[in-house]
């Protein structure tokens, strides 16, 4: 009787539950209420969850927008604001004091800020229509207790939104894409603390002219920035455009695939926005509105990062007798002290200063006084005045290639490449975005002296003299961070670029093949063939021909011989060959280099590739010959590596396989509290995934348990002959409820390849209709 009764208590609670967490689905049919609207606003869901957004005016249309990310991403939103602006501790707690700090430090708020007093009144209006869409929605949510669950669990609500929050998340964006200040930390740290010339061959490239440090007070780079957010080395992404000669239709194509975090809801939300002057579709940041990736009825585009030197560090010298002056010209200069208290959830709120000299901030007290009179400021553009959202407005308007480059005028930062389509024949490309131009001798490798006049930055690149191709004789365009200009450019662009290998496998398909369709760009962004294995792979087995290797080894090195160089999930051979990769720099760099450092040091990768092809070439290398020779290097990290996968996977090497170890799991933020809610929230088992960092089909992992979690965000393909429709997978899926039936729907399609069709002239699906008021 007793059992019984708990039992009835117990289905009682989860009827209530349930109740309570299906209130906060998005309502996709019906009506409502939205007084704030001067016309009727109807929103059509297809089977996908893609929201198609009908208004009569652009007042109407972004209101709308507004009230509908929020119903579909609230919470995300407020993380991603509170991320940005560096108050996670108000509803979190001490654990992310830290985090607060650096992004306080970096000062993403205060620069949205600025950038708002530069916007024109049409960007002012956009923004503000959007946040009393935004409001509208949580006003009429907290009344009716049906804010997502997600505000339940963590204790609070959100507060109003404002045009601010929106351009903070814009900054966030720039400080995902970098920028280089860590790689010019961590070469500093190398001259300091390793021999010269093996400093220098960790070098993007070898200086002509060595660098020397400067000699001014030591700066403890490992402990300065030990709890720094660092973004993601593989933040990137592959974009490319076809000309109609090359092509089965006869018009162009175009793919593009933003490499970003792969979580839970994914980056992106997909809408299309139509009034009477403008249909445009695709992607956009849920707290932004517009568009700011995709298609409209003429063009589409599409972008990776450029990755230029937008950020430099500057080393300052404190004035001893007075810590908020720092020296310039044989004269001390006064910073800019600025109060940022931090609230604490659960603590006392902490009294934080962030010091600002003509640079910019401090970032190497961020975690405490150093007690030095030496620090590290930071230039960077991102903390500039910038315009993205009226770059985003106008180019969702555009109809030719003179629109959209004059749109892009007023797109700052972060520098992208962009690629460009339009059903009247164009293709085009330009890196486009503020990169600052050197003083001459100066390459963006070292920290420079804060107190020098000759070492500031000459302002910037001039817009028409940025990198631009267009319809090139080839009859593609492709980029993957790749470098972008020749020798012969006149301007610093960067030293630091990705591996060359997924630049490489684009243009090899390309070049090679015409009657190219739609389905050969959705095939080719899920490419897995592996460039670096294919030229490594014979290289190494031939070092390791005469050496007496175990039977184990000889018979991976077999396996590697005879692959055909995919990534693919049921292969052995990626498993060994990624894991001998990794076990190869951990015997270069692991017993010289502190843990926190390596954090630092960004695109290590073409660093260790080239320390290799040296080696095998003949030439000296000190990591290699202190390791004793490449041979040894060679032999010494098969045998780890496969000792390590054999007690992980067992003796059968041929039954081994990449996806058991290669898996994505599209994590919720909250997955990480409890094992109850990663049940609730992550939804699905984690999947075997092919491709890897190196390949066109993105899926970059965490080397110590496998898991994908960085990759192509969102996949795009339009073959302009037909304007009305995009292909797209946007995974896990459209929506942030998870009860919703568009929460992980295309996780196994991101696995997959399965993409789905959106039309400007979508005609089936939930019809919602907001209504003004009366």
């Amino acid at each position: 009787m007793i059992t019984g009764g708990l039992l009835l208590v117990l289905a009682v609670m989860l009827f209530f539950a349930n109740a309570y967490i299906n209130k906060s689905l998005p309502q996709i049919e019906g009506t409502i209420s939205l007084p704030e609207l001067d016309n009727e606003v109807t929103v059509l869901t297809d089977d996908h969850g893609i929201p198609h957004i009908k208004a009569s005016n652009d007042r109407d249309l972004y209101i709308a927008q507004g009230y509908l990310q929020a119903q579909n991403r609230m919470f995300q939103m407020e993380l991603s604001r509170r991320q940005a602006s560096g108050t996670l501790s108000e509803v979190v707690g001490e654990a992310v004091i830290d985090q607060d700090k650096y992004f306080r430090t970096l000062g993403l708020r205060r620069a949205a800020e600025k950038s708002y007093e530069i916007y024109s009144e049409d960007g002012k209006e956009v923004l503000q229509w959007f946040a009393d869409g935004v409001n509208a929605y949580m006003e009429e949510a907290t009344a009716s207790n049906r804010l997502p669950i997600e505000f339940l669990l963590m204790g609070s609500e959100p507060a109003p939104w404002t045009p601010i929050d929106s351009l903070t998340i814009g900054k966030f964006m720039a400080f995902d894409l970098g920028g280089h200040w860590e790689r010019q930390a961590f070469n500093y740290y190398a001259l300091n603390n390793l021999e010269e010339e093996k400093a220098l061959e960790l070098f993007p490239y070898y200086p002509e002219n060595k660098p020397t440090i400067i000699g001014k007070e030591e700066i403890d780079i490992a402990s300065s920035f030990e709890n720094a957010v660092i973004p993601h080395a593989f933040n990137g992404s592959n974009n490319w455009v076809v000309s109609g000669e090359k092509t089965e239709t006869g018009f162009p194509l175009l793919a593009d695939d933003p490499h970003l975090g792969l979580a839970t809801p994914s980056i992106w939300l997909q809408m299309q926005l139509e009034t009477d002057d403008m249909n445009v579709s695709g992607v956009i940041f849920a707290g932004v509105p517009g568009i700011i990736l995709g298609h409209n009825d003429q063009i589409a585009w599409g972008v990776t990062n450029t990755g230029p030197d937008v950020q430099q560090l500057y080393i300052e010298e404190r004035n001893p007798n007075n810590k908020d002056e720092f020296l310039f010209e044989d004269d001390w200069e006064e910073a800019t002290v600025i109060d940022e208290p931090i609230h604490v959830k659960g603590g006392e709120t902490i009294e934080y200063q962030v010091v600002e000299t003509r640079h910019g901030p401090v970032v190497s007290e961020f975690a405490g006084d150093s007690g030095k009179d030496t620090v590290l400021s930071l230039r960077w553009t991102a903390l500039d005045a910038t315009t993205e959202l009226e770059a985003i407005l106008e180019i969702n308007r555009a109809k030719n290639w003179e629109e959209f480059e004059k749109g892009l005028e007023k797109f700052l930062v972060p520098a992208q490449n962009f690629v460009f389509a339009s059903k009247d024949g164009t293709i085009a490309y330009k890196a486009n975005g503020r990169i600052p131009i050197y003083p001459d001798g100066e390459d963006a490798l070292l920290p420079l002296p804060g107190w020098e006049a000759e070492r500031e930055w000459n302002g910037f690149i001039p817009y028409d003299k940025l990198p631009k191709l267009i319809n090139p004789e080839k009859g593609f365009i492709a980029t993957a961070n790749n470098k972008v200009v020749d020798e012969d450019y006149p301007y610093h662009i960067s030293n630091v670029w990705a591996q060359p290998y997924r630049y490489e496998r684009i243009a090899e398909v390309l070049g090679g093949e015409n009657d190219l369709n739609v389905e050969d760009m959705q095939a080719l962004q899920m490419d897995t063939t592996n460039l670096q294995a294919r030229e490594f792979v014979p290289l190494f087995s031939e070092q390791l021909q005469d050496v007496e290797l175990g039977e184990e080894e000889r018979l991976a090195l077999d396996l590697l011989e005879e692959w055909d160089f995919k990534d693919d999930v049921g292969y052995a051979q990626p498993l060994i060959f990624h894991h001998w990769m990794d076990g190869i720099e951990d015997i270069l760099y692991s017993d010289q280099i502190p843990e926190s450092v390596m954090e630092l040091f960004g695109a290590r990768g073409q660093t260790t590739d080239e320390i290799l092809r040296k080696a095998i070439r003949g030439e000296s290398s000190l990591w290699i010959e202190e390791n004793g020779g490449i041979e040894t290097v060679l032999q010494v990290s098969l045998e780890n590596t496969i000792e390590n996968l054999v007690e992980s996977y067992g003796q059968e090497l041929t039954a081994w396989e990449w996806g058991d170890y290669h898996k994505v799991q599209f994590d919720h933020p909250l997955s990480a509290v409890h094992p109850v809610l990663a049940y609730f929230f992550n939804n699905e088992d984690p999947m075997p995934v092919g491709g890897s960092a190196v390949t066109p089909m993105a899926a970059a992992y965490n080397s110590d348990t496998g898991e994908v979690d960085h990759g192509a965000s969102w996949r795009f393909a339009i073959d302009t002959s037909d304007m009305r429709t995009g292909y797209h997978i946007v995974g896990p899926g459209q929506d942030g409820h998870f009860k919703s039936e568009w929460y992980h729907n295309q996780m196994e399609d991101w696995v997959k390849g399965n993409y789905h069709i959106t039309k400007l002239d979508e005609e089936e699906g939930e019809v919602l209709r907001f209504l003004p008021k009366k």
